[in-house]
């Protein structure tokens, strides 16, 4: 069985591998999307999922889309 994510663990995770921080304060699940602030100052919503996994933890703005659909790295 996989870790068991909470909004504590998820914050903590945000602030050692990102430049982001995360807004969002109750964590209901794996499918929801959770408001962050991006280091520009722009919010955005990902779920954590792809924050975590896709490693899309900035703003459309920061990381845009590539021409695949998936994102870059600045």
């Amino acid at each position: 069985m996989g870790k068991r994510w909470t909004i504590r663990t998820i914050n903590e995770f945000v602030e050692r591998n990102s430049e982001s921080t995360l807004l969002t304060t109750e964590y209901h699940g794996f499918s929801q999307r959770l408001l962050f602030k991006c280091a520009c100052g722009q919010n955005f919503e990902k779920t954590f999922t792809k924050f975590k996994n896709r490693h899309q933890r900035k703003c459309d703005t920061c990381q845009p889309l590539k021409a695949s659909g998936e994102r870059s790295e600045k």
